[in-house]
């Protein structure tokens, strides 16, 4: 069920000026001085009538409120219209119930990645459209560019450049833009539509987006990828904009003081299980295997021989593997010790954003990488290819902390967001 509310005026069915020439964006804010500043670029720019548009999903401890309050403030502070979608019973099934799933499964899934295929390009891209809107935007920090295709669908280093304004979002400040040309339009095929990494490389989010294909990204803006985030927080300060210094969002936002294993307590049973060394010895017992992840420290163990909860005598302890079958919990000492490691993880729910890049793989037995198993980790060099029907990420240096259930994302060696998957 979809719900559109007016801050003011309660429900509404029609917020589009059909008569109104310009495209019409609806902004994703969240409350954060991302997307305020998103909303900000785009109204300044003069090119889009915008709307603000607050998704109300899922929350447990009512923080959300505060968020949603603060949207609105910010967009009556700019002049745009703003609107509350509300999605929560969709989010809670999307999104919440698909993580506790994953969960009872022993595997770790990602929240953030399935928010936004389902919630924010999925059903909101979706009802945004039928409202009649042209674009939505997001303040992730991520750079989307465009590229011409001729009708025959052989590249050209064209893009369509003498059509947009230097202020368009698709456009990046700075790219050197020589030896590139606009193609006629009536000499051109549906566009490719490319997401790099962000300027910002701290701040990147492009590996929560590998999920999302062409038929999406053409209804996207990114209006801040290409801005440091000391930059965005400039503007907002300049434009006396109240989530100027807004702090960012720590852990999954639904959640929000709650911690995952109290959220998980509540809807999956504790059983008791042994906690064993990766040599075989037990070392202590667990409330169960699925309120923890691979990687995850691992302190308060009850200890066999003594019968005391406290911490190990010797090095931290961190989770290295889990048996689902029969609850047992297998750690080992140290973050770097070596049983933390993988050369090769297998795929599964593959998505590659440019169609061409499987062709590629196939005709060259696999392609160069550069990827990541966790959001942060360094990018690792390593080989994608299919074997036995199955798409297999092997790096050159083994990964750690590879999680089933989490996402495995890809890059070319400019940059480019090829894709990605969940690993198995």
């Amino acid at each position: 069920m979809f719900l559109i509310v007016n801050s003011k005026s309660g429900i509404i069915f029609n917020i589009v000026n059909k008569t109104n020439k310009k495209p019409k964006v609806f902004v994703m804010m969240s409350g954060g001085v991302d997307s305020s500043v998103a909303a900000l670029l785009l109204k300044k720019s003069g090119e889009y009538e915008v709307f603000g548009a607050f998704i109300k999903g899922y929350n447990i401890d009512g923080c959300q409120k505060k968020d949603a309050e603060d949207a609105r403030r910010v967009a009556e502070h700019i002049g745009i219209p703003f609107y509350t979608i509300d999605l929560e019973k969709e989010y809670k099934k999307k999104v919440v119930d698909y993580m506790v799933e994953g969960y009872k499964k022993g595997i770790t899934p990602n929240p953030d990645v399935m928010c936004n295929k389902e919630i924010k390009f999925g059903l909101f891209l979706e009802k945004a459209l039928d409202l009649g809107a042209d674009y939505v935007a997001t303040g992730h920090y991520v750079w989307l560019r465009q590229i011409a295709f001729r009708k025959q669908h052989i590249p050209t280093p064209a893009v369509g450049i003498a059509s947009l304004s230097p202020r368009h979002p698709l456009l990046r400040s700075g790219t050197d833009l020589s030896g590139l040309r606009d193609v006629p339009q009536s000499n051109l095929a549906s566009p490719l539509f490319l997401l790099y990494q962000a300027k910002d490389q701290n701040k990147d989010q492009s590996y929560f987006l590998w999920t999302l294909n062409q038929e999406q990204l053409r209804y996207c803006l990114f209006p801040i990828g290409d801005y440091l985030k000391s930059e965005v927080r400039g503007i907002a300060k300049k434009a006396g904009l109240l989530t100027a210094g807004k702090k960012d969002s720590q852990g999954i936002c639904f959640l929000g003081q709650i911690s995952m294993k109290d959220f998980l307590k509540k809807r999956i049973k504790v059983k008791k299980g042994d906690v064993i060394m990766f040599d075989g010895k037990k070392i202590g017992t667990h409330d169960g295997v699925w309120f923890y992840t691979i990687g995850q420290r691992h302190i308060g163990i009850m200890n066999y021989e003594s019968g005391i909860r406290g911490k190990h005598e010797t090095k931290p302890l961190y989770v290295v593997e889990k048996n689902i079958k029969k609850n047992i919990l297998i750690v080992a000492e140290g973050e770097n010790n070596p049983a933390f490691y993988k050369k090769e993880i297998k795929l599964t729910n593959i998505n590659i954003i440019n169609p061409d890049v499987i062709s590629l793989i196939r005709a060259n037995k696999g392609i160069n990488i550069l990827a990541r198993v966790r959001y942060r980790q360094p990018l690792a060099s390593a080989r994608l290819i299919i074997h036995n029907s199955k798409f297999v990420i092997q790096f050159d240096t083994p990964v750690k902390f590879a999680a089933s259930g989490q996402s495995a994302v890809f890059y070319d060696k400019k940059g480019r967001l090829l894709g990605g998957g969940i690993i198995i």
